[in-house]
């Protein structure tokens, strides 16, 4: 197990990498920007925090610099960012608390079960089905910063998003899930 930490940690300060521990960095910021009413800084953080997991990933690829820890933490990172958006529009009342619980459970799901399976081994990494969750998500987050102006119009776009960006997360659980217990069925046979 020592040798698979060690392995994650090797050849961390990547550009790649280190957008993403900024990232990281970004969510107690943006929060603290949310709750002391300054939306305008607080959605510029999630949207400068948006564009450097774009970056990270188009860097990552283009510079050869994909990194055990960038498959684990880049989506980590998103996690985080996307949970306390989330959170934070459920305490100012715009997003219906039964999405956000949903999401929170489903994550909680996915990192005990992406720990049980680093622990045997096995890094279970993003797919364009939770890339594309994460991408809705992002664009409800936005839009929720325009809420009241978008019901005033009668085009209630954020809580339409954010239950799309539900589905698709919880058919994205399914699918790791499914991959998951396909790649525990090799590692036993082997």
């Amino acid at each position: 197990m020592k040798e698979k930490i060690q392995k994650l940690f090797s050849n961390v300060w990547t550009i790649p990498n280190v957008l993403t521990m900024l990232r990281l960095v970004l969510v107690p910021v943006f929060a603290v920007l949310f709750f002391r009413g300054n939306r305008k800084a607080s959605l510029a953080v999630f949207i400068a925090a948006s564009l450097t997991d774009l970056l990270d990933g188009y860097l990552a690829r283009r510079l050869n610099q994909i990194t055990d820890f960038g498959k684990l933490f880049d989506p980590l990172a998103d996690k985080l960012m996307v949970l306390t958006a989330l959170v934070c529009q459920g305490t100012a009342g715009v997003f219906p608390w039964a999405a956000i619980i949903l999401v929170g459970c489903k994550e909680v799901l996915m990192v005990l079960g992406g720990a049980y399976m680093l622990k045997k081994g096995i890094v279970v990494y993003s797919n364009l089905l939770g890339k594309t969750a994460t991408v809705v998500f992002i664009a409800a987050l936005v839009l929720a910063f325009f809420h009241e102006e978008l019901a005033a119009a009668g085009l209630p776009l954020d809580q339409v998003f954010i239950w799309i960006a539900v589905a698709l997360a919880l058919a994205a659980m399914v699918s790791y899930a499914v991959r998951a217990a396909r790649q525990l069925k090799t590692l036993k046979q082997a």
